[in-house]
């Protein structure tokens, strides 16, 4: 207990923290690892402990002691009995009940027998288990691995896996020391290194499985790359689209030793298997026919001796990738993600199926490093005019955030923010949710757009161009969400978006994160239309950036009003 610390810890495994406390950032970041960010008002900032973060905390090797302590140093009352409790409690359920393999058969090793008996009794988990063997153990089908992790972690008691993984086929695969096609040298960011041998180092031999969270801009696939260059074995990659398998395969090729013939693509368009398979979730979901709950390419990629799995942009898992995902734990999985923050509630079936929280570092902390540009945040509250707050009023409520969305006056606004940039290195990104609202803008200012309809060959020739400036100025529907390679983008602008999506939100942001050559910031502008729907969900699309240290500068002009604010902001940088 320290009455002058910042924390109020409360029953309900809720924290409260003062944010303009001189020990905020330091209680925060203590916090983080085992706590999620709820609500972010101006002074009081809202934290919960949920049985995933100890999960996760535990897993990455906390223990309920250096959690309580970190309480206790920061907490300005006594930690409640309670929590004390929840935290012991839950902490210490990871890893009694352990899973190994026994020849042909899987072993399930609980603590003590009631536990196994408990587990027995629950329809479940049952389905999944085979013969009992003595009073601590029971048998479990190979095939149904990732099944019963599911189930027991969807019961409150996770299984810590120890069933270890089946060796793919070896693959020789080194970091080039210089790229290749520029010549300069290259060489690991320490904690993309630490990243990596974290990974490598968990589980059996050679690495076990989990998920490694960086912000985007970090370098998370050259993280992959290295991973791939320990474990040294033949390689699947899944990745959230085309743009993002063809960058994979550029970066692979000119970071490693692999060879074109080496490094294939699996998609709509080509669809090739090598030692190293770079493959789309599109095409992994895709159904046989109409009706049909079979997957038409599932068996062509589960009958490959894999030595590793990558999945980039974890969070973005569709439902039917897990399934393959439950199938095939036999081989190690790579998780990658900015954020693993699911808006569907799926974070227990990423930890049960891919694995825990192996390796993560606060947004700041790089930022503060230099290794991805300082940001700075606004959200620029808009009004709307007499005729659209008219419409606005007498909508259905899911019609009334697309009307907001669409307020003709962002248009306006965000002529001024360009106006405001006019240096001529500044690289722009325009992008919403609407493709209606998109093609405004685009004729508005004549500036290209790509959206899901733009073919893959004509999104390339854009980003090539925007990459080597020809264009400086680019729109892009939630195509651009995440994996394009833009890293002179430093201003974004933000139209509309998906309700309250805290996942979009973050990977928005990190379109404009990668270091600029100059050391120059990145500006996020956020337009919302003042008193709406969309407002209230931009405050919660924002809470995953809070948790990362962010603050929104809030500006709300009067209609027509020319916003001389920006200066105001460009000159905080």
């Amino acid at each position: 207990m320290n009455p002058l610390g910042p924390l109020i810890i409360q029953s309900n495994l809720e924290i409260l923290i003062e944010v303009n406390h001189e020990r905020y950032e330091e209680a925060r970041d203590a916090i983080a690892p085992f706590t999620e960010l709820i609500k972010s008002p101006e002074y009081l900032h809202t934290y919960k402990i949920s049985h995933l973060s100890l999960w996760n905390a535990a897993s990455a090797g906390l223990t309920p002691d250096e959690v309580l302590a970190r309480l206790e140093e920061f907490g300005k009352f006594e930690t409640p009995a309670a929590v004390v409790v929840e935290v012991q409690e839950y902490m210490s359920r990871y890893g009694r009940l352990k899973l190994y393999k026994k020849g042909k058969s899987l072993i399930l090793e609980a603590e003590d027998e009631a536990m196994l008996m408990g587990i027995q009794r629950n329809k479940s988990v049952a389905t999944y288990l085979g013969k009992k063997i003595d009073e601590h153990r029971i048998s479990v089908p190979l095939a149904l691995r990732g099944h019963i992790k599911m189930a027991l972690t969807n019961t409150g008691f996770p299984v810590q896996d120890l069933a270890g993984y089946v060796e793919g086929e070896a693959l020789n695969i080194e970091l080039r020391t210089h790229l290749l096609d520029s010549g300069d040298e290259f060489k690991l960011r320490q904690y993309q290194q630490e990243a990596a041998q974290v990974f490598y180092a968990s589980g059996s031999e050679k690495g076990g499985s989990g998920v490694i969270v960086l912000p985007c801009g970090s370098g998370k696939t050259i993280i992959g790359m290295a991973t791939m260059a320990l474990v040294k074995t033949r390689t699947l990659i899944l990745t959230p689209n085309i743009t993002a398998a063809r960058q994979w395969i550029r970066e692979l090729i000119d970071k490693t030793n692999l060879t074109e013939d080496q490094v294939t693509e699996y998609s709509g368009e080509v669809k090739q298997i090598g030692p190293v398979t770079v493959a789309t979730y599109q095409i992994l979901t895709q159904r046989r026919g109409k009706d049909s709950k079979e997957l038409t390419y599932f068996d062509i990629f589960s009958q490959h001796r894999w030595g590793l799995m990558i999945y980039d942009e974890v969070h973005l898992l569709p439902a039917p990738v897990f399934r393959m995902s439950a199938e095939m734990q036999a081989t190690r999985r790579l998780g990658l993600t900015a954020t693993l923050v699911r808006e569907d509630g799926k974070e227990t079936e990423v930890f049960s199926l891919i694995g825990p929280k192996k390796y993560d570092i606060p947004w700041r902390v790089l930022e503060s490093q230099g290794w991805i540009a300082k940001a700075i945040c606004s959200e620029i509250r808009i009004p709307m005019d007499t005729n659209l707050k008219m419409k606005y009023a007498m909508a259905e409520m899911r019609e009334k955030i697309r009307i907001a969305s669409c307020n003709p006056q962002k248009i306006k606004i965000t002529k001024q923010i360009l106006n405001h940039h006019q240096d001529p290195t500044d690289r722009v990104l325009i992008i919403g949710q609407y493709l209606d609202q998109l093609d405004d803008f685009a004729a508005e200012y004549d500036i290209p757009l790509i959206t899901g309809k733009t073919k893959n060959k004509d999104r390339d020739i854009l980003y090539s161009a925007f990459r080597n400036g020809e264009i400086t100025s680019l729109i892009v529907s939630k195509v651009g969400n995440f994996a394009i390679d833009l890293p002179d983008a430093n201003i974004l602008i933000q139209v509309s978006g998906t309700f309250g999506s805290r996942q979009e939100e973050a990977q928005r942001l990190g379109r404009v994160l990668r270091p600029k050559k100059d050391g120059r910031s990145a500006y996020f502008y956020t337009l919302v239309s003042r008193d709406s729907r969309e407002q209230e969900f931009s405050m919660n699309r924002q809470l995953f950036l809070t948790e990362q240290g962010y603050t929104y500068n809030i500006v709300s002009p009067e209609l027509g009003e020319e916003i001389d604010f920006l200066e105001e902001i460009k000159q905080g940088d």
